[in-house]
C-alpha cells in the first residue's frame, strides 16, 4: 500500500528537568499529589444514543415479547454491560435526529404511537415504540442522568415547554395529568436540557446570531418544575468554529449553564472516510493526531469563554466526539455500522486524558454512541441472534471508571513526539490543512480518589517501543500499586461475535514501588491503568 503521509520525528520537552530515556534507561516523570486541581467530573463519561440505525432499537430496546433476553423491554446483555460501566449520564434522542423528533408520537399505548422516516439517517421507518417512558425509565435504572436534547428545527416553543412539564411537573397540571394517564404517576428527574442540537447544521442551518435568538425565546418558556431545575444547554460550535462560541457568550450568557462543542475523529464530510479496521502505520498515527487536536480546540473555546465569563459558571460540554469511519461492508447505508479496533481505544484512552486536563471548564463529555453506532460501547448481532461483543473503548471506559469524581493531579512527562501530516488522503493533500500535527507517543493522567489512592493512567501508542518510566510522587507516600493493561498484538485488532475477547484486560504486573519511586514499563501499543496507594 502506497504511502499516505510524511512524517518527521521530534523530541519534546514537557518537563524540563527531565530528558527522553531508552528502556535502560527509563524517562523521568513526576505526578504533582501536592498540587490537585479540580474535580474530574463522572459526567465527562458520559453516553450518546440516537435514534440511529440500531442504537436504540436491537440495541438498548428489543421489546418486551422479544425472543432475546430482555428486562422489560430492554436488552439484558447490553442493560448489564452499561450498568458495570457506572455511566453518569446519557443524551437522547439525538444528534440530527433530534430537531425531526416531536415527543407526542412517542407517548401513550404502542400500538396507537405514529411512526415517522428518520429523514437523517437512512429513511428507516420510526415506530415510535421506544419514547420518553421508555427512555427516562432506563436512566433510572442505570441510576444515570438522562441529557434531553430538545427540537428547536421544526419544533415549537410550546412543544418543548410541554415536554418540560410533562417529564417533570409533579403538580395538577394537563401535562402531568396526561403523563399519569400513561402510566408515571411520580415525576422523573431531568438535570440536563439541551436547547437544539447543531443548529448550524441539521438543526436549523442558522447563523450564531439567529440561534441565539431562538434560544432566548425557546428558553424563556421552559420553566423549572417544583424541585426540578434544569442545566440549559445551548447548540455549540463544530470543531473549529470559534466565532459560533463568541457570539453565543455574548448574545445568550448566563441564560445558559453550558454550551456544547462536537469533535470526530474523522477525516472530513466528503468521499470515503477510511475503514475502522484496515489501516496503514501512517494512517494510524494520523487518526491519534487527529484526535489529540481537540486539546488546542478546547483551549481556544476555553479562551473565549474565559474573556465572557472569568467566574467559569458555564460548562463546555463536548457532547458528541470519537471516530467515524466507514460503515462495514454490508451493513445499511446510513446506519453509520462501523467496527472498533485497538485503534479506537486509543483515541479514547487520549481524547479522556485532554477531558481529564481540562476539567475546570470541560463539565461533560457522551462519546458517540453508546451502541452499534460509530465508535460505540457495544456490539450486538444485526442479524438478530441475541450475540453482544465488548467493543476495546468499552473497555478503556471500564477501566477508567475509578477518574469519576477523583481530584485531577498534574502530571510531568517527555515523550518523543512525531510529526504527523494533516493531509491524510495523498491526492487531496492540496486541498486538505498545510502542516502537521505532534503525536506524542507516551501520555498519561492522574487524578487522586476520596480513599487516597492515585489512579494512573498510562499510553503508549509507540507500534514498536516499550517505554520505561520512573514516576516521583511529589507529596504523597506510595506503598503499593496493582493495575490492568489492555493491549492485543496488532492495533488493528477487534472483537466480533467470533472472536469476542480478543481485545480485552489482562492484569499487569509490570510496576513496582520503591523508595517512593513508582517504576513501570509500558509495552508498545498499550493502555495501562494503575492504582497506587
Amino acid at each position: 500500500m502506497k504511502k499516505l503521509f510524511l512524517m518527521a520525528t521530534a523530541i519534546l520537552t514537557m518537563a524540563m528537568t527531565s530528558n527522553n530515556a531508552s528502556a535502560a534507561n527509563a524517562i523521568k516523570a513526576t505526578i504533582h499529589a501536592d498540587q490537585p486541581g479540580a474535580k474530574i467530573n463522572r459526567e465527562i463519561y458520559g453516553q450518546f444514543s440516537e435514534h440511529l440505525g440500531s442504537c436504540i432499537y436491537g440495541g438498548l430496546w428489543v421489546g418486551e415479547q422479544s425472543p432475546i433476553p430482555n428486562i422489560n423491554g430492554y436488552r439484558k446483555d447490553v442493560f448489564e454491560a452499561l450498568k458495570a460501566l457506572k455511566i453518569p449520564v446519557m443524551r437522547w434522542p439525538g444528534g440530527c435526529f433530534a430537531d425531526d423528533y416531536h415527543w407526542m408520537d412517542g407517548i401513550g399505548p404502542k400500538s396507537q404511537r405514529p411512526s415517522l422516516r428518520n429523514n437523517n439517517w437512512g429513511g428507516t421507518i420510526e415506530d415510535n415504540s421506544f419514547g420518553t417512558h421508555e427512555f427516562l425509565n432506563l436512566c433510572e435504572m442505570l441510576d444515570c442522568e438522562p441529557y434531553i436534547s430538545g427540537n428547536v428545527g421544526s419544533g415549537t416553543v410550546k412543544e418543548m415547554a410541554q415536554w418540560v412539564e410533562y417529564m417533570t411537573s409533579d403538580g395538577d397540571t394537563p401535562m402531568a395529568r396526561l403523563r399519569r394517564q400513561n402510566g408515571r404517576d411520580k415525576a422523573w428527574n431531568v438535570k440536563y436540557f439541551g436547547i437544539g442540537n447543531e443548529a448550524w447544521g441539521c438543526g436549523g442551518n442558522m447563523t450564531p446570531e439567529y440561534y441565539s435568538n431562538e434560544y432566548r425565546k425557546f428558553n424563556t418558556y421552559l420553566r423549572d418544575q417544583g424541585d426540578n431545575h434544569l442545566y440549559r444547554i445551548a447548540s455549540g460550535a463544530s470543531d473549529y468554529d470559534y466565532n459560533w462560541t463568541k457570539v453565543l457568550m455574548e448574545n445568550i450568557g448566563n441564560r445558559m449553564q453550558g454550551v456544547s462543542l462536537h469533535y470526530y475523529t474523522c477525516t472530513g464530510w466528503d468521499g470515503p472516510k477510511g475503514s475502522a479496521t484496515k489501516f496503514d502505520n501512517d494512517q494510524y498515527y494520523w487518526a491519534l493526531g487527529k484526535c489529540l487536536e481537540i486539546e488546542d480546540v478546547i483551549k481556544r473555546h476555553k479562551a473565549i469563554m474565559d474573556e465572557a465569563d472569568p467566574q467559569n459558571t458555564i460548562g463546555l460540554l463536548v457532547d458528541e466526539w470519537g471516530t467515524w469511519w466507514d460503515e462495514e461492508p454490508g451493513t445499511i447505508a446510513g446506519h453509520l455500522y462501523q467496527q472498533n479496533a485497538l485503534r479506537d481505544a486509543f483515541v479514547a484512552s487520549l481524547s479522556l486524558n485532554v477531558f481529564h486536563r481540562h476539567t475546570d471548564r470541560v463539565k461533560m463529555a457522551n462519546i458517540a454512541q453508546v451502541v452499534n453506532v460509530l465508535q460505540s460501547m457495544i456490539l450486538t448481532d444485526q442479524e438478530g441472534t441475541g450475540h453482544m461483543v465488548l467493543t476495546p473503548t468499552y473497555h478503556v471506559f471500564e477501566m477508567y471508571t475509578p477518574f469519576q469524581e477523583a481530584t485531577y493531579l498534574p502530571v510531568d512527562l517527555d515523550s518523543e513526539i512525531l510529526q504527523v501530516s494533516k493531509a491524510y488522503f495523498k491526492e487531496k493533500e492540496g486541498a486538505r490543512d498545510a502542516g502537521y500535527r505532534p503525536c506524542p507517543l507516551l501520555s498519561a493522567s492522574a487524578a487522586k480518589t476520596n480513599d487516597d489512592s492515585i489512579v494512573l493512567a498510562i499510553t503508549n501508542v509507540s507500534l514498536d517501543k516499550d517505554q520505561a518510566v520512573d514516576f516521583q510522587l511529589d507529596g504523597y507516600q506510595a506503598k503499593q500499586v496493582s493495575g490492568r493493561i489492555l493491549t492485543s498484538k496488532n492495533v488493528a485488532d477487534f472483537n466480533d461475535f467470533q472472536h469476542p475477547n480478543l481485545v480485552q484486560p489482562a492484569d499487569f504486573r509490570d510496576a513496582k514501588v520503591k523508595k517512593g519511586v513508582l517504576s513501570v514499563n509500558i509495552p508498545a501499543k498499550s493502555i495501562v491503568v494503575l492504582t497506587i496507594k
